[in-house]
C-alpha cells in the first residue's frame, strides 16, 4: 500500500525534473544589411559619399542595433534615420532617429510589433543629411543579410 501512494509523487517529480531540464527557448536573432550611396537617394544625389550599414534583430526583445559607417559626404552628416515603411525609390518619413552622427553611428532601439514587420518586410531604408543635401546625401535599403 506504501508504494501506491508514492507512485503519484514520484510521477509528480519526474515531470517537474524534466521541465526544469528543459532547455530554455531561444530567441532568434536576424541579420540585416544596407549599403548606402547617392543614386538611392529620391531623387538621386551625385555625390563621392558611401557607406555600409549592419543591424542585428533580436525576434524575441524586438531590439533593433545597427552599425552605420560611412565616408566621403560633402560635409558633416547634420541627421541620420532609419525611414519607413517604404520600398526603393520610395520616400517614408523618420521612424527612429540616430542620436550620433559620427561614423561610425552606432546604436539601438526596441521596435513596435509593426516596426518589426516593415523591416523584416524590407520597407525600411537609412539615410545620412548633410547641409548640402538636407533631404539626404546617401540611402540604403534595409534588406535581410544572408
Amino acid at each position: 500500500m506504501r508504494i501506491q501512494s508514492l507512485s503519484p509523487m514520484v510521477a509528480a517529480l519526474a515531470v517537474s525534473t524534466a521541465f526544469l531540464l528543459a532547455p530554455p527557448a531561444m530567441a532568434e536573432t536576424m541579420k540585416f544589411k544596407a549599403t548606402l550611396d547617392g543614386t538611392q537617394q529620391s531623387p538621386p544625389v551625385t555625390t563621392k559619399g558611401k557607406g555600409t550599414a549592419t543591424f542585428t534583430f533580436d525576434t524575441t526583445k524586438k531590439k533593433l542595433s545597427w552599425n552605420v559607417k560611412y565616408s566621403g559626404l560633402s560635409g558633416p552628416a547634420v541627421a541620420a534615420h532609419i525611414h519607413g515603411p517604404a520600398g526603393m525609390g520610395e520616400n517614408a518619413p523618420p521612424v527612429i532617429p540616430f542620436k550620433n552622427l559620427k561614423s561610425p553611428i552606432k546604436g539601438s532601439a526596441t521596435l513596435t510589433d509593426a516596426q518589426a514587420a516593415d523591416l523584416e518586410a524590407g520597407k525600411y531604408y537609412v539615410n545620412v543629411h548633410t547641409a548640402a543635401n538636407k533631404d539626404g546625401e546617401i540611402r540604403g535599403q534595409i534588406e535581410k543579410a544572408m
